[in-house]
């Protein structure tokens, strides 16, 4: 198995069980940590022999910018469509950070982690 990172995908949403995280938003941070064999594509230089991290960006994105209360459900849900989407075998662990949460203390962030 060989190992695709995708880290460091910054973003700005609106998740939160508090209604003022709905209206102001707040900074996240999406990493993602891909095993897959990627060894054909190594040799023949072929996208398709591999993971399009350029998709995985892009549902991220997309995924983070539909509301939930729970990061858990984000992260579920961007776990379900990297299998429903992407077709090379391959599993997943997903990492979001909410970047100086709400929590009436001095906390840089608080994060959830879910995968295969």
């Amino acid at each position: 198995m060989n190992k695709i990172l995708v880290s460091g995908i910054r973003l700005y949403a609106f998740h939160g069980c508090l209604d003022e995280e709905a209206k102001i938003g707040s900074d996240y941070q999406v990493d993602i940590e891909i095993s897959t064999d990627f060894s054909k594509a190594a040799i023949t230089d072929d996208l398709s022999e591999t993971i399009d991290y350029v998709k995985v960006n892009q549902i991220v994105k997309e995924e983070m910018l539909l509301r939930s209360k729970l990061l858990e459900h984000v992260g579920q849900r961007i776990l379900n469509r990297l299998h429903r989407e992407i077709s090379h075998p391959a599993f997943y662990q997903i990492k979001i950070s909410k970047l100086n949460p709400p929590i009436n203390g001095d906390v840089h962030a608080v994060s959830i982690v879910i995968g295969d």
